[in-house]
């Protein structure tokens, strides 16, 4: 390899890993052992419409977006679909639910059919914490 070529190459590999970096320095770090949960439905439930969905959490507290303290978030629902990038800030659409008033409950009207549900907890500006505190994906099914 070229010494231009070589030199060029360690450049981007410094500027990844000190993005990677950057990133995780704006992340709130997590407490040990925090738990994100369903404590409603339960998996593999059948329900019908409106669908109550509760939150639950060990380990750390629930606190409205914009408010920044130490061992605390605020809910994300992620209804079928993946867990988003940890490292960037939680999309805001109809797979991605926002509960940035510390809401820890929430009444939905899903499609009939099976659908996953799936809690992520997010800091003050919607960033999944280091490391990043989300519930098991569960599945429901959605009766007519």
């Amino acid at each position: 390899m070229k010494p231009i070529k070589a030199f060029a190459a360690i450049l981007i590999l410094v500027f990844a890993a000190t993005a990677v970096n950057a990133a995780q320095d704006f992340q709130t770090v997590s407490m040990p052992g925090a738990v994100v949960y369903f404590i409603q439905p339960v998996d593999k439930a059948t329900l019908k419409n409106p669908v109550t969905v509760k939150f639950g959490l060990k380990g750390m507290g629930v606190a409205p977006a914009g408010v920044e303290k130490a061992g605390t978030g605020h809910h994300h629902l992620i209804i079928d679909a993946p867990l988003p990038p940890m490292d960037e800030n939680i999309i805001n659409d109809s797979n991605h639910l926002h509960f940035g008033g510390g809401q820890t409950e929430v009444t939905i009207t899903l499609t009939p059919g099976e659908h996953t549900l799936q809690l992520l907890l997010g800091d003050q500006n919607h960033l999944p914490h280091n490391p990043p505190v989300f519930s098991k994906r569960i599945t429901i099914t959605v009766s007519d």
